[in-house]
């Protein structure tokens, strides 16, 4: 459904996967990758937003690396610098608007890795309103929360990461609302961290990644429309 793409200027090209709905227009929502690069999965997740209706793009964070190992996810991923990250996110945000209903209101869904930067974009970008992050491994590490009043977080914890009372989600939680913001965590009983990778069979769990992914669309349609 989608196609691989590059945007922006020289010598700030971005590399990314982008989805739109038959209609051509939807709502906004960038996807973050894991930390394995933008892979099978997180290609599946834009083509999924897409069918349902929505404008999606998962910007290439590591720029066509890919990690096939936990050493090289964690080299990848440690490589990534935060305020690199962060005018990433919004130059994706900027380019997905021309494809959307309300440029103004975009949501960020991302897993692992990039479920931390989902939660981070609300307070980073002004455009984010909404976002989901899948089991975020440092949900509570942001280099602000300021804005991120009257807008909405979704966290999608799991068993084996601690759950909703790990000290990042609820650190992550506390920030959220201090600054005027909503957060909703839901535990996901008997999953393992990537438990909505279906590429990873020894984690993945079909039941709760479902549900997940269904509670993910309800406050999409909430906050996006």
């Amino acid at each position: 459904m989608g196609q691989h793409i590059s945007y922006g200027r020289r010598p700030q090209t971005r590399f990314g996967y982008l989805a739109v709905p038959a209609a051509g227009k939807g709502p906004g929502v960038v996807v973050l990758q894991e930390w394995w690069g933008l892979v099978g999965h997180i290609i599946g997740a834009v083509d999924r937003l897409a069918y349902t209706g929505y404008a999606a793009l998962a910007p290439d964070l590591y720029r066509g690396a890919r990690a096939g190992d936990l050493d090289g996810a964690r080299k990848l991923s440690l490589g990534l610098a935060m305020d690199q990250a962060t005018v990433e996110i919004a130059d994706a945000s900027e380019y997905l608007a021309r494809f959307c209903t309300d440029r103004d209101r975009i949501g960020a869904v991302g897993f692992g890795m990039g479920g931390s930067l989902a939660l981070w974009s609300p307070a980073l970008v002004d455009e984010v309103v909404a976002a989901v992050g899948f089991y975020p491994p440092r949900a509570s590490i942001a280099p602000r929360w300021d804005k991120y009043e009257g807008k909405l977080a979704m966290i999608h914890a799991a068993e084996g990461d601690g759950g909703s009372g790990a000290p990042g989600i609820t650190e992550a939680v506390a920030s959220i609302t201090a600054a005027g913001g909503k957060a909703e965590v839901y535990d996901y009983p008997g999953t393992h961290h990537a438990f909505c990778n279906d590429e990873q069979p020894e984690v993945y769990h079909s039941a709760a990644a479902a549900l997940a992914w269904k509670r993910t669309l309800d406050l999409l349609g909430r906050q996006l429309g």
